[in-house]
């Protein structure tokens, strides 16, 4: 798989992680309601494989997802989302990770990244220490 292709696939994968943290869903929940193993779903938020058309159109019915986001990260999840902010939170958060030298999974920076976001359409806002905190308990 080329570089271009698997940062594709690594962004689907955070997006459909924040898609999954909205729902309050577990990763066996969500495999489940869109019908694919959780072997399979699970390798779809780490980015290794492409989410089907299937599961991809079983998200949008059953959840409301916006297809162009999940695929592109355009629009946003919903209507009422503020992607701006998710885009500046995703860039600040990358920066910290780099100039600190913090290494995690991409499964966990979906989690940080889930767990932010939710609380930003609670209407709760979430203070960069805390985040620092939650990668603190998630580093390799």
């Amino acid at each position: 798989m080329g570089r271009e292709v698997a940062d594709f696939f690594t962004g689907i994968g955070a997006r459909l992680a924040i898609t999954r943290n909205e729902t309050g869903l577990s990763q066996t929940e969500m495999a489940k309601e869109i019908g694919v193993s959780l072997r399979a779903y699970h390798s779809y938020e780490k980015g290794d494989r492409g989410l089907p058309i299937e599961a991809l159109v079983t998200l949008h019915e059953k959840f409301d997802s916006d297809v162009n986001w999940i695929l592109l990260g355009t629009k946003s999840a919903r209507i009422e989302h503020d992607i701006d902010a998710l885009e500046e939170f995703e860039t600040s958060l990358d920066r910290f990770l780099t100039d600190q030298g913090i290494k995690i999974k991409s499964e966990k920076r979906g989690a940080i990244v889930a767990r932010w976001y939710r609380s930003l359409t609670d209407g709760k806002e979430i203070q960069m220490e805390a985040v620092h905190t939650w990668i603190e308990l998630l580093r390799e």
